[in-house]
């Protein structure tokens, strides 16, 4: 039997204060207010099992001192005008905490589901923080803690620094000294970063860094849609979600990326841009590629939601993938230099272009989520197998199906699992296929295991 009761966290003295909202909280703010009811899928979703469990009163305690560690979790959104958002950071007040008590065999079951309860809502960005915390209690100890935070208050690198930060506080530190161990950017500071005149100037450069690109770009990447019939007769159509699980992968990036000189990033974006070009029949190709913007010290320990796209265009990635994989490297990192402005402002830069006939398919999304600090082999060894024997342990899953997203063609997420390196993508059927889906993921796959194979390495 599970019973359910409420709880709180008391929050006071904590740092407040108003200010205009950051570059990365009104781009994530913008999508998840259009979204409405689907507005969760952006929810990060979190459930844990605490070894050994704990008393209650501790975990809460814990997640207090987390509270005043981090503005982001203690801040509302509301808009100013027509084209305002201001962020007001709350120094006191309480967080309702969601209780189940059950059985210890029970805990696992009830703490997916609880975590569905509390992700699975939109949040209140006016009167709401954006973050919810339930707790699965088993004979007066808390055996899992579960957490969900809107995408406004951090993204998946802020998510891996607050679970470091929680699991720090839990082993007896505390918020003040570790702030003053690692200074994190709390978002008030970088709001005024942005606002300044420094600041200013990079948004502008960004943004006609942005359009000349679009300008430059393919007006179409697939000439030749696979359902173009879809987009008026089934505007409900659902977006298949493909996942490739490779531990060659994992094992074959890393060797390529050592001969070619580039990181392992490059070299999935540039497989991925090969590949794309020679399915497609585009040479040029284009992509928004999500960067989290973290390049200084203070913004790399924040939690908080800096994500913004750079726009990555690669021409005659048909040709050679070495020469792809080379070119990506350079291509990349100008795009990154200019991926940090107001999102609201280019958004309207390009819809002119949009409307003029003027702009590139800026509708191919790549989204590589891995922290370089964690890799798929610290916490399993390393597949002893040939790299072409692992190759056959491939799987791909279609894990489930999405409503249709605005401006996507295609949209591909790296990420990290112990053992594997997986490429997560989501489809709109009339531009590509399943069929279509697995011949980009297998054969991005493809390229690098045999680059890898070519050089010899076991």
């Amino acid at each position: 039997m599970t019973t359910v009761e409420e709880r709180t966290i008391t929050l006071d003295s904590a740092r407040s204060g108003t200010g205009p909202a950051t570059w990365g909280q009104r781009a994530i703010w913008g999508v998840v207010t259009r979204l409405g009811d689907d507005a969760p899928r952006y929810n990060l979703r979190l459930d844990l099992p605490l070894t050994p469990p704990r008393p209650a009163a501790r975990v809460l305690a814990d997640l207090a001192e987390l509270l005043r560690m981090h503005d982001s979790l203690h801040t509302r959104l509301l808009p100013a005008g027509e084209d305002g958002l201001e962020q007001v950071v709350d120094g006191s007040g309480e967080l309702a905490v969601a209780v189940r008590t059950c059985s210890a065999q029970q805990a696992p079951a009830v703490g997916a589901a609880l975590m569905e309860e509390l992700a699975g809502r939109p949040f209140d960005h006016v009167r709401e923080w954006p973050f919810r915390v339930g707790l699965v209690e088993c004979e007066g100890l808390v055996h899992r803690l579960v957490l969900a935070a809107s995408h406004t208050a951090m993204d998946l690198w802020g998510e891996g620094r607050m679970l470091r930060d929680l699991a720090l506080i839990e082993a007896g530190e505390r918020a003040e000294d570790l702030l003053r161990s690692r200074p994190a950017l709390q978002p008030l500071e970088a709001a005024a970063v942005q606002a300044s005149p420094l600041g200013r100037r990079r948004d502008e450069g960004a943004r006609r860094y942005w359009c000349e690109r679009l300008a430059a770009g393919p007006r179409r990447i697939f000439r030749e849609p696979a359902a173009p019939e879809l987009r008026v007769t089934d505007p409900g159509r659902l977006f298949p979600n493909a996942l490739l699980r490779s531990p060659a992968l994992a094992v074959a990036v890393e060797q390529v990326a050592a001969d070619l000189g580039v990181s392992d990033a490059a070299v999935l974006l540039g497989a991925a841009s090969h590949q794309l070009a020679r399915m497609s029949g585009s040479g040029d190709v284009l992509f928004q590629v999500v960067v989290s913007n973290r390049f200084q010290p203070a913004a790399a320990e924040s939690v908080s939601t800096m994500a913004q796209e750079a726009v990555f265009l690669l021409t005659d990635a048909d040709q050679d993938f070495a020469d792809a994989v080379r070119r990506t490297r350079s291509v990349s990192f100008s795009a990154f230099r200019h991926a940090g402005y107001d999102k609201w402002a280019l958004e309207r830069e390009v819809a002119r272009l949009v409307e003029r006939g003027e702009a590139g398919d800026h509708s191919y999304w790549w989204n590589d989520t891995r922290d370089p600090g964690s890799g798929p082999f610290d916490t399993v060894e390393r597949p002893k197998a040939p790299l072409g024997e692992l190759a056959a342990h491939t799987e791909l899953s279609w894990p489930t199906d999405f409503l249709p997203r605005t401006n996507v063609s295609i949209a591909v997420d790296v990420l990290t699992a112990p053992g594997v390196l997986e490429l997560a993508m989501t489809a709109d059927p009339a531009i590509i296929t399943r069929a279509g889906m697995e011949q980009f993921l297998r054969g991005v796959e493809q390229l690098i295991v045999t680059a890898a194979l070519a050089l010899g390495e076991e």
